[in-house]
This record gives structure tokens, C-alpha cells and sequence, in this order.
């Protein structure tokens, strides 16, 4: 596996596991051959004691920020070790004995181990940061609208047409042609006729007459947000620089 020179810093501390996905230990030293590639990682498993279990790295998968290997746990922590932090190459006798180990094709090229991110010489850098002002909104209740009924009493003035019976006297003469068989009596006699009249009258019902609702709607405004922020600022001290001259 062809890895960067940033991938292979990173691979220090990464927690490595085996095939099932169990976790052996973490990395403690990356190993690479003559042309510079990684190709084993010590682990630390934690089992006390100043050394470290050696793992092919060739064969690994990184997944993650962790390193699987394709062997499972009791094999890793039985392979041949190292001491903790050295900085001696690993011989012929030692490869071989790794090869056979994980039953890998022997190589002959000795192996020699990559500095740690704490022990590599790197330019002085630093990281400068800033403050950013998120604007965002907030939901928040501000008054409440109620629809409250109440009962009133008005006057109502109108007029209503009435009927009432009156009385007309009507007088026909009999004659020989409309006698018919009517016998003249002579005495007393009286008749009744009786006389209606309509008298408004008020009755009062309820009737529904108009629905109402309160509904609300969104209205956007801009409105200014002023906020204070931080940010760094880095100088460079850099002495000048001797002028030479031709």
C-alpha cells in the first residue's frame, strides 16, 4: 500500500483490530523497507512489558482511523516483537522469522523504522483561528390573540301588517221573485256574527349567522444583527536578510 507521508504520521495511535473486527491493541512504530514504503506496524497490546508485537502492514485495511488486519487476535500478540520505541532496523533473521510467522512470502531487504511524529523534525507552524458570527433566527411567543363573544341588547323598530273584521250593514228588498217559501213571523229575534282581529306578536329564535376564525400568517422584515469577533493574528519575526552585492 502506497501511503503519503501525512497518512503514514496519522498511523501512530490508531487503534488496530483484527479480522472480526476485535480490537488488538494500537499502533506504536511504522516500519518501512529501503525504498520507503510501510509495510509492518508495531503494536501495543497492552500486555505489560517494553515490547510490541509486529503486524504486517501490506496486508492491513485502513478503515477509518484504524488499521484491520486479516489475522485474528491471538495471532497478532503471539508474533515475534520489538522493544518499545526503537530505533534499530529489523534484521534478516527477524523478517524471517515474521514471514513464517504469518506465513507471508520470505523477503531478504531489511526493514528500518519511521521516525514518530514526535521524534520527526518538522517546520515551526502555527494554527490560527477565528471567531464566526452564526446569525440565525429564534421562535419565541410575543402576544396572544383571543376571540372572546359577548351578548348585547339592541332595539329592533319595525312595523307588521294586522287584519281585523268590521262590520257592514247590508239591506235586500224581497220581492215576488226572491220570496221563495219564506212564512213572515212577527216577534223578537237576534243573531250573532263574530268579529276577528290580528295583534302583532313578537317571538324570538336564534339562528347562526356568520362563523369567524383567528388564523395567522408569516410576515419576513429584515432586521440588522451586530455582534462582536475575535481573530488571531500571526506575525513574522524574520530577520533581514544580508544584501550582497556583485
Amino acid at each position: 500500500m502506497r501511503l503519503t507521508e501525512q497518512q503514514i504520521r496519522s498511523l501512530y495511535g490508531q487503534d488496530v483490530q483484527d479480522r472480526s473486527g476485535a480490537k488488538i491493541g494500537s499502533v506504536g512504530q511504522v516500519w518501512a523497507d529501503a525504498a520507503g514504503e510501510p509495510t509492518w506496524v508495531s503494536v501495543r497490546t497492552g500486555i505489560p512489558g517494553r515490547h510490541q508485537s509486529m503486524a504486517p502492514l501490506h496486508t492491513a485495511r485502513l478503515q477509518e482511523g484504524r488499521v484491520r488486519m486479516p489475522y485474528d487476535r491471538s495471532t497478532v500478540r503471539s508474533a515475534p516483537a520489538v522493544e518499545s520505541d526503537t530505533d534499530l532496523p529489523l534484521g534478516v533473521d527477524q523478517l524471517t522469522q515474521l514471514y513464517r510467522h504469518y506465513q507471508l512470502p520470505a523477503r531478504s531487504a531489511a526493514l528500518r523504522p519511521e521516525p514518530s511524529p514526535q521524534q520527526a523534525t518538522a517546520a515551526p507552524e502555527m494554527i490560527r483561528s477565528e471567531e464566526r458570527l452564526r446569525v440565525g433566527t429564534q421562535r419565541e411567543p410575543v402576544a396572544t390573540a383571543r376571540l372572546r363573544k359577548r351578548v348585547v341588547t339592541e332595539n329592533v323598530h319595525t312595523t307588521v301588517p294586522v287584519q281585523h273584521d268590521e262590520v257592514t250593514v247590508e239591506r235586500e228588498p224581497i220581492t215576488a221573485a226572491n220570496r221563495g217559501d219564506i212564512r213572515p213571523q212577527l216577534g223578537e229575534d237576534e243573531r250573532e256574527l263574530v268579529l276577528h282581529a290580528e295583534h302583532p306578536v313578537a317571538v324570538k329564535e336564534r339562528v347562526p349567522v356568520e362563523r369567524v376564525r383567528l388564523t395567522s400568517h408569516e410576515v419576513v422584515k429584515q432586521r440588522p444583527v451586530h455582534g462582536q469577533v475575535q481573530r488571531e493574528v500571526i506575525d513574522a519575526d524574520v530577520p533581514e536578510q544580508p544584501r550582497h552585492t556583485d
